[in-house]
């Protein structure tokens, strides 16, 4: 495999690592963990064991990625945002074989200083902003904020406001890609690619 990782970065046995991923300073990739091609791994990331991340998943500085997470491709994961993997830890309770596990969909992006609480699912091209904590479920293309994080509109695959008009649609600024709302779930309807 041709990757790249800083001289400071430890990279356990039995890690699959794919091609042109970059992994930088001080960072940690625990056994058994899966990377895909094209990532880019920051400064002081911690990838626990048998953590799995898609292709072109960016990992800012100073995150944790804790066991039971998996993270589909082209994942934005913001400075210092932090997964969880056990709803009621203890330090004298040993409780590694109680991991939740947490599956952060395609194309989401998570601001930085943001928690996800373990057991909660994200949807496809989400946003969840700086500094929110997620403690449920995420609907694809919702945009959260707040603590606890809470809905506060959608979002396009291109990271802009959607804003649906009286028949439930809407334009992407950036892109004219076209999404309905039905059933407070949105659906990307036509692209412009």
């Amino acid at each position: 495999m041709e990757y790249f990782s800083h001289e400071t970065a430890v990279i356990d046995e039995g890690c699959q690592i794919g091609d042109n991923t970059k992994i930088w300073h001080f960072s940690h990739v625990m056994p058994n963990s899966i990377i895909g091609e094209g990532c880019n791994i920051g400064q002081n990331v911690v990838v626990s064991p048998e953590v799995v991340l898609g292709n072109n998943v960016k990992v800012q500085n100073n995150v944790s990625i804790y066991t039971g997470v998996v993270c589909e491709d082209d994942v934005f994961l913001g400075p210092s945002m932090v997964f969880t993997n056990v709803i009621n830890p203890r330090s004298a309770i040993n409780r590694r074989n109680d991991y939740a596990k947490t599956i952060v969909r395609k194309g989401v992006s998570i601001g930085a200083n943001a928690t996800i609480v373990c057991g909660n699912n994200i949807g496809e091209y989400a946003f969840i902003g700086a500094g929110a904590v997620v403690t449920k479920e995420v609907l694809p293309f919702a945009l959260l904020v707040g603590n606890p994080a809470k809905q506060i509109g959608w979002i396009s695959e291109y990271g802009h406001r959607l804003e649906f008009d009286e028949n439930n649609n809407a334009v992407c600024s950036e892109s004219n890609d076209k999404y309905t709302l039905e059933n407070n779930s949105v659906r990307k309807i036509e692209s412009n690619d």
